[in-house]
């Protein structure tokens, strides 16, 4: 993952106490983290009011914003591994497995290699997915103070959300570590030009109350997925496997499905069944990374308060283009269906506890919340 800041949902608590064995509160500190319960939105969509997407149940269940880089500290500390420190040149399938290639040492074969390389130098149709209905494409990262008090003990207890704040140039979000507050511009750049970004910036972070931080970087992206996540022999996990702007923070949680899926096959189904069992994963994590992108992609669909170039080219072209992008021919699985389905379950005047515990990436309950934020 990206380490500017980082987001997360629920699942993340859980698995991490699993994989260190250490209290949820020593856990939080070494992330120098704070406890999520959602995303504030503001500025979004057409009802004219700040509103809050919780995880739920509301007010119980909470992820970390968390600094990736102390993420992989807590990991690497933990694990059992033969540790190679060699540049990868290319990872290719062969007979019973995959082989790696290394600059400056001899490659080698594995029976399963997981490829967290990163993104696809440029995209090809061919092997990816370009979901174009999102609009952004861009992130310009600052870091500022923490809100926290550096003298305090133990862990932050109280609710903190990941703010999600419209601009006129997309939108800035704004995540509360213990060591400092992470700021990041997200915007197209195929429309905004770096300087106005910047000082739209400057202004919000003035409005803000924020009057110092420290430059980060400024990273294009693709919004994308790859057609072959899972081959049976190489797992393309993260970055390598899908992208999309951080809006709902879908980055940990899709390498935690990713990772844990197939290592679960992998270690629970016999042999015989390899093949079929990798095209069922591979079919099911592309499906489910289309669904997290349709989801991120319907918040643009009811604009904001601000009637920029921006925001009408989000709304009124972008997001319209979501049905020919995400159609079953082009990305040979079910994923729009399976979205206009929860749009329609909204509808509805009477829904039961089986209809609310219905899942499309995130559950019906997060689409309703949306749905009443923006106004669709």
């Amino acid at each position: 993952v990206i380490g500017v800041g980082e987001g997360s949902w629920p699942a993340l608590v859980e698995h991490l106490q699993q994989l260190t064995d250490l209290p949820n509160d020593d856990v939080q500190q070494h992330l120098r983290g704070t406890r999520k319960y959602g995303v504030a939105f503001e500025g979004w969509g057409r009802c004219d009011q700040d509103f809050t997407h919780f995880f739920s149940p509301k007010d119980v269940a909470y992820a970390y914003h968390l600094s990736a880089d102390y993420l992989a500290e807590l990991l690497y500390e933990r694990t059992r591994a033969q540790h190679i420190d060699a540049k990868v040149l290319d990872i290719t399938r062969i007979e019973g497995g995959a082989e790696v290639t290394f600059e400056g040492r001899e490659p080698e074969r594995y029976d399963l290699v997981f490829d967290a390389r990163g993104f696809p130098r440029e995209l090809n149709p061919k092997d990816h997915i370009d979901i174009s209905f999102i609009p952004t494409n861009t992130a310009c990262i600052r870091r500022c103070p923490t809100l926290f008090d550096a003298k305090r003990d133990g862990p932050v207890l109280q609710h903190t959300y990941t703010r999600a704040v419209a601009r006129p140039h997309g939108w800035v979000f704004v995540i509360p570590l213990t060591v400092h507050t992470s700021y990041g511009y997200i915007f197209n750049r195929d429309l905004s030009e770096l300087d106005e970004v910047q000082a739209d910036f400057d202004a919000f972070l003035e409005s803000d109350g924020v009057s110092e931080f420290e430059p980060r970087s400024v990273i294009p992206f693709p919004n994308f997925v790859n057609r072959r996540i899972y081959d049976g022999a190489i797992a393309r996990i993260g970055n390598a496997a899908a992208f999309m702007e951080p809006l709902e923070a879908t980055a940990i949680v899709s390498a935690q499905i990713q990772i844990g899926m197939i290592l679960h096959m992998r270690l629970n189904r016999p042999g015989e069944y390899a093949d079929g069992d990798a095209e069922a994963v591979n079919r099911f994590l592309v499906n489910n990374m289309l669904c997290y992108g349709l989801f991120v992609g319907w918040h643009y669909s009811c604009g904001s308060k601000f009637d920029s170039p921006f925001w009408q080219h989000a709304k009124d072209h972008v997001w319209p283009s979501h049905s020919t992008a995400a159609a079953p021919e082009a990305v040979d699985c079910k994923a729009l269906a399976q979205f206009n389905e929860m749009l329609e379950f909204l509808k509805r005047p009477d829904l039961s506890e089986a209809d609310w515990a219905r899942m499309c990436a995130v559950p019906l309950t997060s689409y309703d919340q949306m749905a009443r934020g923006l106004g669709c």
